[in-house]
């Protein structure tokens, strides 16, 4: 389900770690240097490159990368250097500290919160608090108002059994709680927000069918038609992460290069944060819905080294 291509014969990190010392000396950067080799090698590989490099020189290989890169090439590299749940932490983080907060800013920690497996979700929470002296429920409550509050910090606090346990019986109850929360406009309602905070995926995904089932419409087309504000909003990208994350990203993507202008930072992080889990499940459901190419478009929307990282990490033969 990953696009990432690691090597059949990987280098040791020592020897990778001359690689991107030598790329980063002389009069200029060796770019392709450093896509061949961050560019393919998974997380374990790079968290053992950055570790490496900091006992042979003494220096950190992020902060070598800041000084010898720059722009959307420069963060989409960084960010995927980082350690996953570190790098997760430093987006919710960059959102949190958004001067102006929206759908755009509050999709980044529902992703995080509801597209991720429960032990990589602790593991950012416990990164976060390990960086930024707070931890991540309370940076939320100190910066986001009520009602969003309450539902973000139930996603980002939840933990959820990661079995496939599926209760018909619950599912159908649960789904009639749903329906009744929605339809009488109450998105931010205690019953709801538990369900969707605390119950295991497999069961969510039981429990949406049985509501489309049994009301002849989705569970997000009707919040969707409840109303167009944030909330809804925020919802919607919440079922969509946990029913099929490769359609919310797929539309991440899609957003991102739609129309004048590119979404930079949504393009780096929808494809550096799956490129590793399901890029290829996102693919076929760009394909699916738009009926054209995910490689072709980011091809066609982006340029330069920043273009060959990210068509790196889809796959392709760079």
């Amino acid at each position: 389900m990953a696009t990432l291509r690691v090597p059949d014969i990987v280098p040791s990190p020592a020897e990778d770690c001359k690689t991107l010392k030598k790329a980063f000396q002389g009069w200029g950067t060796d770019e392709k240097a450093i896509i061949k080799v961050l560019g393919r090698r998974n997380a374990s590989q790079r968290n053992n490159i950055r570790e490496t490099f900091q006992q042979l020189y003494k220096k950190s290989l992020i902060d070598e990368l800041v000084s010898e890169l720059s722009g959307d090439f420069r963060k989409a590299v960084i960010l995927w250097t980082y350690d996953p749940p570190e790098r997760d932490a430093r987006l919710v983080n960059e959102a949190l500290k958004s001067r102006k907060k929206g759908i755009r800013e509050f999709q980044v920690i529902v992703e995080i919160a509801c597209a991720s497996s429960p032990h990589h979700l602790i593991a950012v929470r416990k990164a976060y608090f390990s960086l930024f002296d707070c931890s991540l429920e309370e940076h939320i409550s100190s910066n986001v108002s009520l009602p969003i509050q309450k539902i973000l910090v139930r996603f980002i606090s939840s933990y959820r059994f990661n079995k496939e346990v599926v209760n018909s019986s619950v599912a159908n109850s649960e789904a009639a709680t749903l329906h009744d929360a929605i339809k009488t406009g109450q998105l931010d309602h205690d019953d709801l927000v538990w369900i969707l905070s605390t119950r295991n995926y497999f069961q969510l995904r039981e429990t949406f069918k049985c509501y489309k089932n049994k009301y002849g419409s989705s569970i997000e087309q009707d919040i969707m038609a409840s109303g167009k504000g944030t909330l809804e909003s925020i919802l919607k990208v919440a079922i969509w992460c946990i029913d099929a994350p490769e359609k919310h990203f797929a539309e991440v993507i899609r957003a991102s290069i739609i129309g004048l202008g590119t979404d930079e930072d949504s393009l780096t992080r929808a494809i550096v944060t799956r490129a590793e889990i399901d890029m290829m499940k996102v693919r076929g459901e760009y394909f699916n819905m738009h009926k054209s190419s995910l490689d072709n478009a980011v091809i066609g929307d982006t340029s330069g080294h920043y273009k060959n990282f990210l068509m790196t990490l889809l796959g392709a033969k760079i």
